[in-house]
C-alpha cells in the first residue's frame, strides 16, 4: 500500500477510537512517559496539542513540573516554537490549537526532547504524518531526542520511507517503548 492508502487506513483506525479509548490510551502513555528517566531529566520538551483523536499528552504539563514546555505553530511551510501558555492559544485554520504568534520564539537548538505526533509509526522509527512535511522539515533543525507517540493500533511492522522522511529515536505506545536502531 502507498503512503496515501496507509494514511487513510491508520487515520480510520485512530478516528474510530471512542473518547473512552482515547482517554485510557492517553493516560497509560502519559504514565509511561512520566516514569521514563529520559523525560524526567529533560529540561525543554516540545510536545503537541492533541488533534483529531491523537494521544493527549496535556496531563504531562501538570505531572512533570519544572519543565519548559514548548508547542509548535505552523508558519507557512515551517513549525515555529513557542512556550506553552494555556491562556494564549488560538485555533489554526486546520482546526488545531496553537500558541499565539506574539509569544517569544523558542530556539530549536535548546530542545532536549521532541514528542512527535503521527498518523502511524513503525518499529524502525519511520513516521507517517498527514503529508505536509512540517516535522520532516523541522526535525533536522534540532539536536533533540525524537520520540514518536502513537496508539498500539497505529504501530506498523514497516512503513515506506523516502529520503526526506525523518526517523524517530524512540516510538512509544500505551504498552510499548521501542528503541529504534539507527540505519
Amino acid at each position: 500500500m502507498n503512503k496515501s492508502g496507509l494514511r487513510q487506513h491508520f487515520l480510520h483506525l485512530r478516528e474510530s477510537l471512542t473518547p473512552q479509548e482515547v482517554e485510557a490510551a492517553s493516560e497509560l502513555l502519559c504514565r509511561r512517559l512520566v516514569a521514563w528517566p529520559v523525560l524526567r531529566e529533560a529540561r525543554t520538551i516540545l510536545t503537541y496539542l492533541a488533534f483529531r483523536n491523537e494521544i493527549d499528552l496535556s496531563p504531562l504539563f501538570d505531572r512533570l513540573l519544572g519543565k519548559q514546555w514548548v508547542v509548535p505553530r505552523i508558519a507557512g511551510r515551517w513549525l515555529v516554537l513557542y512556550p506553552y501558555d494555556p491562556t494564549r492559544l488560538v485555533r489554526h485554520r486546520f482546526g488545531m490549537l496553537e500558541p499565539a504568534p506574539d509569544l517569544p520564539v523558542i530556539d530549536p537548538a535548546t530542545l532536549d526532547v521532541v514528542l512527535v505526533p503521527g498518523v502511524a509509526f513503525d518499529r524502525q522509527g519511520v513516521r507517517l504524518g498527514f503529508g505536509g512535511g512540517y516535522y520532516d522539515r523541522f526535525l533536522p533543525t534540532t539536536p533533540a531526542l525524537r520520540v514518536g507517540v502513537t496508539y498500539d493500533c497505529c504501530l506498523a511492522d514497516a512503513l515506506p520511507c523516502s529520503e526526506t522522511d525523518q526517523r524517530m529515536d524512540w516510538v512509544i505506545t500505551p504498552t510499548q517503548m521501542i528503541r529504534c536502531a539507527p540505519l
